[in-house]
């Protein structure tokens, strides 16, 4: 009678099979023969473990024996030869990928897989595929800008060195205005979220009103300064600088991570300031508002609260903005910034290289 090899791992081996058996992205093909070799180090013989899976004993031999042979491998991957053979061969393949990134169809932006299928008299499922096996998505577009600022490198160590190493005895705050927050009223109420339908509203609406929402950041600690306000002018910016002056220690210092809006350099703004010492104005490069992190709680805000909202007034708009900053700083949760000036600079000159490149090739 043949006997099942005995199965013995290492604790990182261990680790590794049960994450993959609790993971909702592992392949369940991939679970299974983990959880076949976790049992057999258990030491349980296959029969036992046949049984315990539903499966076949010949299946648990089968995989068992290729652990024991070949390790994390020897289950990762199927044997040569199995699976459906791929109907187009590499240049195929590689016909696809270059007409996709260096084509264009007649009439369109992009290529779609009906139309390069139609195109390369291909199928569409065909294209899908491979699109998938070298992560090309024609269909989606993301924005950036590079700054130009002649002050970049100055700015960008200067913001970061705060979040990184902020002063001793110091309040690091990071500023920013969300304005043109609407109130918006669907013209009919929306039907709620079910099982196997998501919730709808109408696209159509009705302004109620609009209002700007002032936010200061505390880097340290998470916690936010908010106020909202009928304009965007330096008199509401004025207004805001005295709430935080109330609302931070008297007797620590403030610096202020700002944008480059003219309303944060009036001359009025100037002058308060300079009767204010203990406040530090700092300014993110131009087209760098990605440095400033009270964007993310913008980010938040909008998401959570804002764009799906239905507010019939103005006043019940900033209530609930107010009401989201009150519960936001009940147990607020402090960003950590983990990238060096020096990452962010390489990359940006990387950016800057290939953009130069395009235009001359232009």
């Amino acid at each position: 009678m043949r006997i099942a090899p005995v199965i013995s791992i290492t604790k990182e081996v261990e680790q590794w099979l049960k994450k993959q058996v609790g993971s909702a992205l592992t392949p369940k093909r991939l679970v299974e023969r983990c959880e076949i070799v976790l049992l057999a180090a258990a030491g349980q013989d296959n029969l036992e473990i046949a049984a315990a899976l539903g499966i076949s004993r010949q299946k648990v031999a089968r995989w068992r024996d290729r652990f024991q042979q070949a390790g994390r491998a020897g289950i990762e991957t199927d044997a040569p030869g199995r699976g459906r053979k791929a109907i187009y061969g590499p240049d195929i393949r590689k016909l696809i990928v270059d007409r996709t990134l260096h084509s264009r169809p007649p009439l369109a932006t992009q290529w779609s897989r009906r139309t390069l299928a139609k195109a390369l008299d291909i199928g569409a499922t065909t294209i899908g595929q491979v699109w998938r096996e070298h992560g090309i998505k024609p269909h989606l577009a993301r924005t950036f800008k590079v700054s130009n600022d002649p002050r970049f490198v100055e700015k960008l160590e200067d913001v970061v060195g705060l979040y990184l190493n902020a002063p001793e005895h110091a309040i690091v705050l990071s500023c920013d205005e969300k304005s043109q927050v609407q109130a918006l009223d669907r013209t009919q109420p929306g039907l709620p979220l079910k099982k196997g339908r998501a919730g709808t509203m109408t696209h159509d609406y009705v302004r109620h009103g609009t209002t700007t929402l002032f936010a200061a950041l505390n880097v340290a600690d998470g916690t936010l300064i908010g106020q909202c306000q009928d304009r965007h002018r330096h008199q509401e910016w004025l207004k805001f600088l005295q709430l935080i002056d109330r609302q931070t220690p008297a007797d620590r210092d403030l610096h202020l991570i700002l944008d480059n809006y003219a309303t944060h350099k009036h001359p009025k703004v100037k002058r308060w300031l300079a009767k204010h010492p203990r406040f530090h104005l700092h300014f993110t490069p131009t087209s760098a508002s990605w440095l400033n992190m009270v964007e993310r709680f913008f980010r938040d805000i909008t998401v959570n609260r804002l764009r799906r909202g239905v507010f019939h007034s103005l006043p019940e708009l900033v209530e609930a903005v107010q009401q989201y900053i009150a519960k936001y700083n009940i147990e607020p949760k402090p960003l950590v910034w983990t990238a060096t000036a020096k990452d962010i600079l390489a990359k940006v000159n990387r950016a800057r290289k290939k953009l130069n490149q395009i235009n001359k090739s232009c």
